[in-house]
């Protein structure tokens, strides 16, 4: 289902208070591709997308609403610090991992797509493996180590002939065996499998694979023995064998163009990244970064171990405070890469009021069901949440404004005793009210007082 950018404002509406400005420019930007598929072929090549610089203190939204922005469509996402990149050539991450990064989680996306495919499938192969330990089980064998994969490679296996009225036993074993895991009374019983040794080997250096990934499709796999439960061992096989199942070609193909096409990278704290070197000396994680960036942007190939991907169509939403620094001081070339700068505001006080009730995943609606496991009603009055976002408010204005942040620290303090005692003495419903809050939060109201006397 393709959104207008009007629906695309109003889903974020469910998750965002505020912000119309930059839910509007992204709104355009998501619709842009829409229109821009139903294109001919050259002239869908010729359409770039225009990246966004989003400008505002923290805490106001700007990563929730690139993040929501994917959810939507089910994009691959990824958020990256500026600040955690050097240049080219120097010790640290250098920028070309942002789209590696991409891609993986492109991979994710499609498989977990392709596995619903072959759920079924999976879901019947793991449940015969299991089978297979239980029988092995109750005739006593022993499970011999795994072989180590040269080994594997060099003596295949072979299995004992049986003679006709063992295979029949067996067999009728197994079906009584299979009637009881179905019914589910064996999912406590524990069982020995064996299964794929997933450890990560080490990345070369300069790339994103390892030396398991470059001779994988020589090598057998290493495998390691498991103790579990039935039911720990149904969730581990599936997996594997819904691994098994997925075409990996078609998968690694179709991740790398969803990445190209649909892929979203968030750049954050980009603003640390401005400013030029005051020295002589080379400034690796600023202006060096910026130059790293660049191309990038500009559109690049970028050599993956899925193969090479070009980010001409990746949308990239920068965003930073730029308390210090000013969006002038990145570099010019940069700077006309995001041609779509919007300006998020400092939340008020309504702001931070409804996004304490309005949101689908409001900080209350959140409280009120953790509390609601152990039986505790939650009821906040209006006055307590008008002295929440008041004193956020005032408290962000003494301290350090870190914006909707906030009201994570006042709600911890008001529910925390409530939170502990909770289930002690059986269902219960609390009232919130303006006197509650000023007693649970009295210290930094004081604290606040104190930091305006100070001069």
């Amino acid at each position: 289902m393709q959104l207008t950018p009007r629906q695309i404002v109003e889903a974020l509406d469910s998750y965002i208070v505020g912000q119309q400005e930059a839910k509007r420019a992204v709104a355009i930007a998501l619709r842009n591709r829409y229109r821009r598929s139903r294109l001919e072929e050259a002239q869908r090549e010729e359409i770039t997308p225009k990246n966004i610089l989003m400008v505002g203190p923290t805490g106001v939204g700007k990563t929730e609403i690139a993040r929501r922005l994917a959810k939507l469509v089910d994009a691959p996402f990824v958020k990256v610090e500026a600040t955690k990149f050097t240049e080219v050539g120097y010790v640290g991450r250098d920028v070309d991992s942002m789209v590696r990064d991409l891609v993986e989680t492109s991979l994710r996306l499609v498989k977990d797509r392709m596995g619903k495919d072959v759920e079924n499938a999976a879901e019947q192969n793991a449940q015969e493996r299991i089978l297979d330990a239980l029988l092995e089980q109750e005739r006593g064998a022993v499970k011999k180590p795994p072989q180590n994969p040269i080994e594997a490679l060099l003596t295949p296996s072979r299995e004992p002939q049986l003679p006709p009225e063992e295979h029949e036993r067996r067999k009728t074993r197994r079906e009584e065996l299979r009637l009881r895991l179905l019914a589910g009374d064996l999912e406590g019983q524990i069982i020995e499998i064996e299964v794929e040794d997933q450890q990560p080997g080490d990345t070369i250096p300069g790339t994103d694979m390892s030396m398991s990934d470059m001779l994988g499709s020589f090598m057998p796999k290493k495998k390691k023995l498991r103790k579990v439960s039935v039911m720990e061992a149904r969730r581990v096989l599936k997996a594997e064998e819904a691994q098994k199942l997925i075409d990996m070609d078609a998968a690694t193909s179709e991740a790398v163009y969803r990445a190209e096409q649909d892929g979203i990278i968030f750049l954050d704290e980009i603003d640390k990244i401005a400013g030029r070197a005051q020295s002589g000396q080379p400034d690796v994680s600023r202006e060096g970064v910026q130059r790293d960036i660049l191309p990038l942007v500009e559109g690049s190939t970028v050599n993956t171990k899925y193969g090479p991907v070009r980010t001409d169509h990746i949308l990239f939403i920068a965003a930073g405070a730029f308390h210090v620094a000013k969006v002038s001081d990145l570099i010019p070339e940069l700077q006309g890469r995001f041609p779509v700068q919007v300006n998020l505001q400092p939340l008020t006080v309504d702001d931070l009021r409804q996004i304490l009730t309005q949101p689908k995943n409001a900080l209350i609606k959140q409280y009120a069901m953790l509390l609601g496991v152990d039986g505790v009603a939650l009821e906040f009055r209006e006055e307590a949440l008008d002295e929440i976002a008041e004193l956020c408010v005032r408290v962000n204005e003494a301290k350090e404004n870190i914006g909707a942040r906030r009201l994570h620290t006042l709600l911890e303090y008001v529910l925390q005793d409530l939170a502990f005692s909770a289930g002690e003495s059986g269902p219960e419903t609390v009232a919130i009210d303006r006197d509650y809050v000023r007693a649970k939060l009295s210290h930094m109201a004081e604290e606040f007082d104190l930091s305006r006397q100070i001069i």
